[in-house]
C-alpha cells in the first residue's frame, strides 16, 4: 500500500509538471486554466499541487488557495469510486431531496463535500441536474435514479458495493 501511495505520488508531481510547462512561469493570468488542467488530470487539486502552482507563477500558496476556493468547480480531495450528486433544485427540493440526501450521508457515514474513508462513495449537492421530470432524482457517475425515496436509497448504494 505505500508502495502504491509512493507510485502515486510521483505521478501526480510528473501530471503537475507537464501542466505547468505549458504555460509561462510568473503569469497569474493562467491560474484558473492552470488549476483546471490539474483538476482535469488529477481529480482534485491537492496542497502539494497548490505549492507547485504557486511557485511557477511566483504567488503565495494562500492566494492560490482563496482562489481556487472562491470557485464551486474546484475539488480539494479525490472523488470516491462513484460520486454521488444529490440535486437539489426546486422540484427535487419539493419532492423530498433533503430527506434523500440525510438517508444518503447515514447509509455512506459522509456529509456532502466528503468521500467515505475506503473510497468507495463522495458525495455532493448540486444545485440542479436538468431532470426534473424524474425528481427526486441522483446521479452515480452520471447514471441516473429517478424518484428516489430514502426507502430506495439503500438499495441502490447496495448495488453499487456489491459490484465491489
Amino acid at each position: 500500500m505505500k508502495k502504491e501511495l509512493e507510485i502515486n505520488n510521483i505521478k501526480m508531481e510528473k501530471d503537475i509538471q507537464n501542466i505547468l510547462d505549458r504555460y509561462p512561469a510568473g503569469s497569474a493570468d493562467n491560474l484558473i486554466p492552470i488549476l483546471q488542467d490539474i483538476q482535469d488530470v488529477d481529480g482534485f487539486l491537492s496542497e502539494k499541487s497548490v505549492v507547485h502552482v504557486g511557485k511557477h507563477l511566483n504567488m503565495p500558496a494562500s492566494k492560490i488557495y482563496g482562489v481556487a476556493t472562491f470557485y464551486n468547480q474546484f475539488r480539494f480531495t479525490p472523488l470516491g469510486k462513484y460520486h454521488i450528486q444529490v440535486c437539489c433544485g426546486t422540484a427535487c427540493h419539493v419532492l423530498g431531496s433533503a430527506t434523500v440526501l440525510e438517508e444518503i450521508e447515514k447509509n455512506i457515514s459522509a456529509k456532502s463535500g466528503q468521500t467515505t474513508s475506503d473510497g468507495l462513495f463522495s458525495l455532493e449537492v448540486v444545485a440542479c441536474i436538468g431532470a426534473c421530470g424524474l425528481a427526486p432524482v441522483i446521479s452515480i457517475n452520471g447514471n441516473f435514479h429517478a424518484k428516489v425515496t430514502s426507502e430506495s436509497i439503500k438499495e441502490i448504494l447496495d448495488n453499487y458495493r456489491n459490484q465491489e
